[in-house]
């Protein structure tokens, strides 16, 4: 193979047709605000945002995501979405809406692919649990930059751009509407904004569908208006508002949705939290989850030896609490569970 440039698409190439291709708003990899630690090696074919999708991807905490919650703990049925299946689906929203708006869509895959990465076991009720217990407030999106940071490698940490970690750290809604103005979660790229909206969008659709097979609610249930606006199935929502969001965002510098859409989205949203996420039907289980999360908080507290070595090590600088949230936060809830087991269910004698 002839080797001069020009042969093949290397990481100069997809620089240059980046900054010829992509909208002024994009963020063009070669502009990168950098990585907290300079590397002497550079990839010949990828861009910074690829090498993070790449290290992102390979990472022991993306793998875990398959067997953590997000919205039914520990389900039997092989359909029900996983957190892995939801960071999926968000990449996939998200890279639709970044290409129609030629923002830079690598940079959007890779904060997508990362954005859950310090979710607990069970999902929110694990967060919670571990918000309660510790003194120095959990909260999954700060977990998020702290596994990339600090956790992955053994404690070198994946080393990531500034946008990337930027996008990760800022994709929570917590409870607040989409789109709204005064978050306290602003991502500072187009592309971040991005992410955080198609984790909403990606969240409540699928949660929905998840719910129906559930038998949490019935589709007679959602409200009326939101669907004959939205359309009825999930496929039909999920185009309605992507293409919404891109005719009015395009040429312009933030992110947009039409007011009659934004309404039907966020009451579709609202009925969400009352009939499933805060709902009657998912309390036995939660309750459990939550003890769970908050025994074992306690339990390693005392036992730190049975920390594991690469995070015993950073007590000293860390503190026993800190580390103890790691090891908790990093469990998918299959080893939770059987954690629990060993150490506070009696077995009967062999």
């Amino acid at each position: 193979m002839r080797k001069e440039r020009g042969q093949f698409f290397d990481r100069i190439a997809q620089e240059e047709l980046e900054e010829q291709s992509l909208s002024p708003y994009a963020c063009k990899s070669n502009q990168s605000r950098g990585r907290k630690r300079e590397e002497k090696n550079v990839c010949s074919l990828r861009t910074a945002f690829q090498r993070d999708r790449d290290r992102i991807i390979h990472c022991k905490a993306f793998r875990r995501l398959k067997h953590k919650t997000q919205v039914f703990i520990a389900p039997f049925g092989d359909h029900y979405r996983t957190r892995l299946t939801h960071t999926l689906e968000v990449s996939q929203i998200a890279r639709t809406i970044s290409r129609a708006l030629r923002l830079n869509e690598d940079l959007t895959e890779a904060i997508s692919l990362g954005h859950d990465l310090g979710h607990t076991p069970f999902g929110h009720t694990g967060e919670e649990a571990l918000n309660d217990v510790y003194k120095g407030s959990f909260q999954h999106n700060e977990q998020s930059l702290r596994v990339v940071d600090k956790l992955e490698r053994e404690g070198e940490g994946l080393n990531l751009t500034w946008e990337v970690r930027d996008g990760i750290l800022n994709h929570s809604q917590d409870k607040e509407k989409i789109l709204t103005p005064k978050s306290r979660n602003q991502p500072g790229t187009l592309e971040g904004e991005v992410v955080k909206i198609a984790d909403a969008l990606a969240y409540v659709n699928h949660d929905i569908d998840d719910a129906l097979r559930a038998k949490i609610i019935k589709e007679k249930d959602l409200p009326r208006e939101s669907l004959r606006i939205l359309g009825r199935t999930h496929r039909e929502r999920i185009n309605t508002l992507v293409q919404n969001i891109v005719k009015e965002s395009w040429q312009v510098s933030q992110l947009k949705m039409g007011d009659i859409v934004l309404n039907a989205f966020n009451e579709l949203r609202d009925f969400m939290y009352d009939k499933v996420y805060l709902s009657s039907f998912l309390f036995d289980e939660t309750r459990k989850a939550y003890r769970i999360v908050s025994e074992l908080y306690s339990f390693y507290l005392k036992e730190t030896h049975l920390l594991p070595i690469s995070l015993r090590k950073n007590i000293d600088k860390e503190g026993q609490e800190r580390i103890v949230i790691d090891y908790i936060a990093g469990m998918t809830d299959r080893f939770a569970i059987n954690i629990y087991k060993n150490y506070f269910i009696p077995e009967g004698w062999k």
